[in-house]
């Protein structure tokens, strides 16, 4: 498997990036998208990465069945390797739920994973006319919609998140997002903040970064949208 698929890092615990779930984070290099928010630059490039083993990751998650609960494949983004679904069903088979979190860049491999899968973040981005602006490509907005169209289409748990960073996004872009979203029927919607590196260019200001989450109009009209809206 290491030898297919680069893996960048591994957390070995946490209780925040599969809900519900004491799980374990499997970081995956390259990315073909070049926001310029992105939080994990160094995992763009396909050889980036500690190059761990995954004998060792396997080794490690069957010692603790029982103690964890899922395992999320994260990145970089996860599905651009087609061998993370013989990765995640791996994993499956171990007796742990299978979480991924994707930018919805690669639809069709989405859908092939979908039997596998317990639970899905799904990064919108940036409103519809903004995608190709924000991520660095002309048309990722259409593959983000029929990844959203096959999410809502299944039994599977997912939420569709966008990350506040000032620079980029207005609280007027996230209404957007959010009414495209309960247009198809999404119910659940989490507002991430933006959180500053160390190798940040110009950071955003903090109170900058707060004003979406201290805006009051903002937080009711998401909240009256959505069944399920948290802040993360």
């Amino acid at each position: 498997m290491s030898d297919r698929v680069s893996i960048a890092g591994f957390v070995p615990f946490t209780t925040i990036d599969f809900p519900g779930k004491l799980a374990a984070v499997i970081f995956l290099s390259g990315c073909p998208l070049r926001c310029p928010f992105c939080h994990n630059p160094a995992l763009q490039g396909l050889s980036a990465g500690d190059n761990l083993s995954w004998d060792e990751i396997t080794s490690f998650l069957e010692k603790r069945l029982g103690k964890l609960e899922g395992v999320v494949l994260s990145g970089g983004e996860p599905l651009m390797h087609p061998a993370v679904c013989k990765m995640a069903r791996q994993i499956k088979n171990m007796g742990y739920a299978v979480g991924v979190h994707t930018s919805g860049y690669y639809p069709d491999r989405l859908k092939e994973m979908l039997p596998i899968l317990d639970w899905v973040g799904l990064d919108i981005k940036a409103p519809w006319d903004k995608y190709a602006l924000l991520s660095g490509r002309v048309g990722v907005e259409s593959r983000v919609q029929k990844s959203l169209d096959l999410l809502l289409d299944s039994n599977i748990s997912f939420e569709a998140r966008t990350t506040c960073d000032p620079r980029y996004l207005t609280v007027s872009d996230i209404q957007k997002i959010a009414e495209a979203l309960h247009s198809k029927n999404a119910q659940t919607y989490v507002l991430q903040r933006y959180r500053t590196f160390k190798e940040d260019v110009n950071p955003p200001e903090e109170s900058k970064i707060c004003s979406f989450f201290q805006n009051e109009d903002l937080q009711s009209f998401l909240k009256k949208l959505f069944p399920n809206y948290n802040i993360r």
